[in-house]
């Protein structure tokens, strides 16, 4: 299972969406040439640059290319068992400056997600009074979302975004083939790969 979804503790394969053929492909230099369509008129710069960037294109790059969760993903991953108080996750978050907490059982298994956002909609004193009285009895597991959607370390990257896309969430916990947490994927994390990491394809 590449995506799974666990819904209180009961995991099962996600659903992908199939993927469109990819169209608008544009040729390299070395393939019209193949073709048979380079024009005898070239002039004596242009055949220069095309064979810069050939032997550019020969080199291998500084670069490679992230394909899987593996290759983007923070670890080790910051998480608190259910059992702690939405005060500690807002103290975390904060320190730390991260927006997603994964939630763990007394068996470390994942079993659900806080986020900034949940801590603010349940306390919203914690911004507009700085009252933490409230923050520092509630549990995690009142609050957690239940519902999480995890990769494994060798799932796609283009897999995860998608459903990322379509779920409009922000973070995919990463587990290992013993439902351990190994990592998470973030959106910051694949703004980072695209800044950081080549080359990049897009299609459109």
């Amino acid at each position: 299972m590449s995506i799974i979804l666990t819904v209180n503790g009961i995991a099962e394969t996600y659903p992908i969406k199939p993927v469109g053929p990819r169209n608008g492909r544009v040729e390299s230099v070395g393939e019209r040439e193949h073709h048979g369509r380079h024009s005898p008129s070239l002039d004596h710069s242009t055949l220069t640059a095309q064979t810069a960037y050939q032997q550019q294109s020969n080199e291998p790059p500084h670069l490679k290319p992230a394909v899987l969760a593996r290759d983007l993903m923070s670890a080790p991953v910051f998480s608190l068992p259910s059992d702690s108080t939405l005060l500690d996750a807002w103290t975390s978050m904060s320190h730390k400056q991260f927006h997603h907490i994964p939630i763990t059982s007394m068996h470390d298994t994942l079993v659900g997600m806080v986020s900034y956002r949940d801590l603010l909609h349940h306390v919203p004193e914690l911004i507009t009074a700085a009252d933490q009285r409230q923050a520092s009895r509630r549990r995690l597991a009142e609050i957690m979302t239940s519902r999480v959607i995890s990769a494994t370390p060798v799932t796609e990257i283009r897999e995860i975004a998608r459903v990322m896309l379509d779920e409009g969430i922000h973070a995919v916990p990463i587990l290992d083939q013993n439902r351990r947490l190994v990592g998470i994927l973030t959106t910051r994390d694949l703004l980072q790969g695209i800044a950081n990491h080549g080359p990049l394809e897009l299609w459109t």
